[in-house]
């Protein structure tokens, strides 16, 4: 059932019980930025599946049980919506694309983007996936030759970007090779942590006593949007030269340039620059860390980084990656790795929904207007709904395993790492295709000899509107040259 359908509330938000709140400031003191999905997480796990706080003047309502979680994202774009200061910081920032927009500008702009992401165009696509994962190949033979180590996160992240740029733009940017200094990268590194600092701020002292990373924020946009204008710039001049693209465009910029130009479309230069920024943000930073995160899980358990480097080895068959979409759907191990991966550590943490009008969550009236966060992990970290919830255990999601406490298909309602409802995550066939390409490719290729963070501990969570872990580095063998199943990059 949907949020307007629930029954009659039977709650008010005073009712619910929460974390102590200070005159002005609310609970604003007892929150670490950096670390606010964990502590939302022990306060759920102090007060319960529904409880509030207040933030100076915004009240918040966080719920955690997965069957409410389900509720408010499908009931969206209709009784919730995304964070009006979400969207307002996006238009402010020049990127108000389909992560961000809500009401009217989400409907003009969600059918432009959906074209290009579905999965027959990422089959499409797939020739020029092959020659960047093959290009990440050279470039971690090369550090393995040479011993030297891997920052994983920022190399993950360089690959995504390249395959973002050249999948839905045309466009290959070679960031994988490119000097630190020459990549657009770095300017993108900067944007989604000062945004997300910026959404959470109690008061908006970047406006009035701006620091260093504040006052160097222009520039970043400036250099991204002079980027944008030259990949939408060309893009055109293809449309122009061919015009049969414009029926059959082969990139999401040249699908959302030809929609723009129709009759009536509505579709303005803002939706399609900001939707080409938004893909460039969105495409490095989730698909990077759930990467990041899944190779740290697959070195801490030996029994399934051995399991998933034989198939990667049988499926691949002596060549660098898969050459299909084909071969990926043959890697259900691996498959099952991400979902244990995206299970255990979530890139979306929570998710934060505003109500449009009144509605009615888990029994409680809430009030239009009102933050509801959505926590993402309990769920998926509670014993009734998993077996040993905090082991790393792949198999539980494949079909007709014993190990977990449900159904397949309970399971994935429990966890939901794309979102839920109309609002799903666009690049989920996308973000998928990479997270298998680039899994294989290293396990097929190479032995993993360490991944570790400075201090030798757990690597710190840290959460920048996804969360990511802090200090990973890699270290790689070539593989064993006497399996005759592996020819090294």
């Amino acid at each position: 059932m949907d949020a307007t359908t629930q029954p009659v509330a039977n709650r008010t938000i005073a009712d619910l019980p929460g974390p102590p709140s200070l005159p002005i400031v609310g609970s604003a003191l007892q929150m670490d930025r950096n670390r606010m999905h964990a502590g939302l997480e022990q306060w759920a796990a102090r007060y319960g599946e529904a409880y509030t706080f207040k933030l100076v003047s915004l009240r918040v309502v966080v719920v955690s049980n997965p069957e409410v979680v389900a509720t408010v994202l499908r009931d969206r774009p209709d009784t919730f919506r995304r964070s009006s200061r979400l969207e307002q910081l996006s238009r402010e920032f020049g990127f108000l694309g389909l992560f961000s927009a809500s009401g009217e500008t989400w409907r003009r702009q969600r059918p432009m983007v959906l074209a290009g992401l579905d999965p027959t165009h990422i089959k499409a696509f797939f020739p020029t996936l092959i020659e960047v994962t093959e290009r990440f190949a050279r470039h971690w033979g090369r550090a393995a030759a040479a011993g030297t180590a891997i920052d994983l996160q920022a190399d993950l992240m360089r690959y995504t970007v390249d395959v973002t740029a050249a999948l839905a733009f045309g466009e290959d940017i070679n960031t994988i090779d490119a000097q630190q200094d020459q990549a657009i990268q770095q300017h993108l590194n900067h944007i989604l942590p000062a945004l997300f600092k910026r959404m959470f701020a109690p008061f908006p002292v970047w406006k009035y006593f701006p620091n260093k990373e504040d006052r160097a924020i222009p520039g970043h946009l400036q250099a991204l949007q002079s980027a944008v204008r030259g990949f939408i710039a060309r893009a055109a001049r293809q449309l122009d030269e061919q015009p049969a693209l414009r029926e059959r465009p082969v990139n999401l910029i040249q699908a959302m340039l030809a929609a723009r130009d129709r009759d009536n479309s509505g579709i303005s230069e803002g939706d399609v620059s900001g939707n080409v920024l938004t893909m460039l943000l969105a495409g490095e930073d989730t698909t990077a860390n759930t990467l990041a995160w899944l190779i740290w899980l697959l070195q801490r358990n030996p029994d399934a980084l051995r399991r998933a480097s034989e198939e990667a080895k049988a499926v691949l068959g002596g060549r660098t990656c898969a050459r299909s979409i084909d071969e990926l759907a043959r890697l259900d191990y691996i498959e099952a790795c991400a979902y244990e991966a995206m299970r255990l550590k979530p890139v979306a943490p929570l998710i934060g929904c505003e109500a449009r009008k009144d509605a009615v969550v888990a029994g409680i009236e809430v009030p239009a207007g009102t933050l509801v966060i959505c926590l993402m992990r309990p769920g998926a970290l509670d014993a009734k709904n998993f077996e040993a919830p905090l082991q790393f255990d792949p198999q539980r999601w494949l079909e007709g395993a014993g190990a977990a406490a449900h159904s397949l298909g309970s399971s994935k309602r429990v966890v939901m790492p794309f979102g839920a409802g109309p609002r799903i995550c666009p690049g989920r066939y996308l973000a998928l295709a990479e997270i298998k390409m680039v899994a294989a490719m290293l396990l097929a290729n190479f032995e993993i000899a360490e991944v570790s963070t400075p201090d030798g501990e757990e690597p710190q969570e840290r959460l920048a509107l996804t969360m990511y872990p802090v200090g990973l580095s890699m270290r790689l063998r070539a593989a064993s040259s006497d399996d005759p199943a592996v020819t090294p990059p």
